[in-house]
């Protein structure tokens, strides 16, 4: 059972900003940048383009009232999106404001956990922009 479907059943808790019965939406807990949200597919399929047809149509469906919500929360030119699965075996989206495609950079020094306290108001202005 991946970290993400741990998440799912509750066993491990999230900064939820939302679901429906096919996808969770969570604040990354390692952020590269303030507001960066992951969008997981509910089945646990470790490669993107390993789940059905419909659940990629719908997984884009379902961030896109997200990516808008982020991009009215925080300053930037655009939400990214970025698609990687290496560090957790469960297909998984990056939502994130950049204004540089360098904000979408995985391979910067210095991600450190967000302090629950921040995360915490991070979720409560993006929820109010959703």
């Amino acid at each position: 059972m991946t970290l993400f479907s741990r998440i799912i059943k509750g066993e491990i808790p999230c900064f939820k900003i939302a679901e429906s019965v096919q996808f969770i939406a969570f604040l990354d807990v390692f952020p590269l940048r303030e507001g960066h949200v992951l969008v997981v597919p509910k089945v646990e399929v470790d490669k993107i383009f390993d789940l059905p047809d419909s659940y990629l149509q719908e997984m884009l469906v379902f961030a896109k009232p997200i990516a808008k919500a982020i991009e009215k929360t925080f300053p930037c030119a655009r939400c990214g999106v970025e698609v990687i699965g290496l560090e957790v075996p469960h297909a998984h989206m990056h939502l994130i404001p950049i204004n540089t495609s360098n904000d979408l950079n995985f391979a910067q020094p210095g991600k450190v956990r967000v302090a629950d306290e921040v995360l915490q108001q991070v979720q409560s202005r993006i929820l109010a922009n959703l």
